[in-house]
């Protein structure tokens, strides 16, 4: 099954990017209005639509769809989603808004992060009509029926980034702003909870201030865009925290990314040894993915900040 519910008329389906399963998920409100937020990457959206099969929802029926940012691994695939939706609006953050219609500037960032993998990853990059795109303002609500949802802007892990309010659920979709929730050790009682610091907009500070606002809602789960659902918020922002200290501490001491990445791994590396998981793990193929590009964003972050 791709769809599994997770309460409140909610359901989670697995999206499988980069062929990981519980890497990205997409979230779908089976309303009076129906909602989706997250399509992933367009290699991504078959898996959406057999997810919607599954709860029995056509297409035609959706009436928005959600992306909490617009990198690629959680916006790629909306413009060739829309084309199966002719009904659905695509809400997005204002300063995202025009690089979904014209993706040229967001095909080329993606493209100096990921180098050769762009194109398994992402392609096609469809844009998305102008008409069907609503921008969201910070506050700003739509009513699906009988709940409703409210944005907040968050900064840190990106400029054009909110996160959605759920008052039938008191929770709270993060996107990356309140870091990754690594659900293959979390289901294992290992909890993992870390920052994503891509490029090129991370900003410690201003990511520390978003989640003191997504917290200010005193949420009862939290909804990752990686991965799942969490019970336990203050865990988990905590434990994101404290791991955004840990890579400001080697930001400090790294000169390049290739070393960052290495020092971060081996942090890690050490936490999960002495929570007893075998260097065989399957999450350590996610780590690696992560860390190099948090690393990268990182070190941009360092080198704007020498430039002022």
């Amino acid at each position: 099954m791709t769809a599994v519910s997770i309460g409140s008329n909610l359901f989670l389906l697995d999206l499988h990017d980069s062929g990981f399963e519980r890497r990205t998920g997409s979230y779908v409100f089976q309303e009076a209005k129906k909602a989706i937020i997250e399509t992933s990457a367009s290699p991504s959206v078959p898996y959406l639509l057999k997810g919607l099969q599954e709860l029995c929802i056509q297409p035609e029926e959706i009436d928005y769809i959600i992306v909490t940012h617009i990198h690629l691994d959680h916006s790629g695939g909306a413009g060739l989603f829309l084309r199966s939706c002719p009904n659905a609006k695509l809400i997005v953050h204002p300063k995202g808004a025009r690089h979904l219609a014209a993706p040229d500037k967001l095909i080329a960032s993606a493209k100096m992060v990921y180098g050769e993998q762009f194109g398994h990853l992402f392609d096609p990059i469809v844009p998305v009509p102008e008409e069907r795109i609503m921008e969201m303002e910070d506050g700003g609500k739509i009513n699906l029926g009988e709940r409703e949802l409210t944005f907040i802007h968050t900064p840190g892990h990106a400029n054009h980034h909110f996160t959605i309010y759920d008052q039938k659920s008191n929770g709270i979709f993060t996107g990356d702003t309140a870091g990754i929730q690594y659900a293959h050790l979390t289901d294992e009682g290992i909890p993992l909870y870390m920052p994503t610091t891509s490029p090129n907009q991370f900003d410690p500070e201003a990511m520390k201030r978003s989640i003191e606002k997504i917290m200010a809602f005193e949420p009862e789960r939290i909804y990752f865009g990686h991965y799942g659902m969490t019970g336990h918020p203050k865990q988990a922002v905590d434990l994101v925290l404290r791991w955004l200290d840990v890579y400001m501490e080697e930001l400090q001491k790294a000169e390049t990314a290739e070393g960052l990445e290495k020092n971060l791994m081996k942090k890690v590396n050490h936490y999960l040894s002495e929570k007893g998981v075998p260097a065989s793990h399957p999450v350590y193929q996610l780590l690696k993915i992560d860390l190099q590009v948090s690393a990268q964003g990182m070190i941009h972050y360092k080198e704007k900040q020498h430039s002022k």
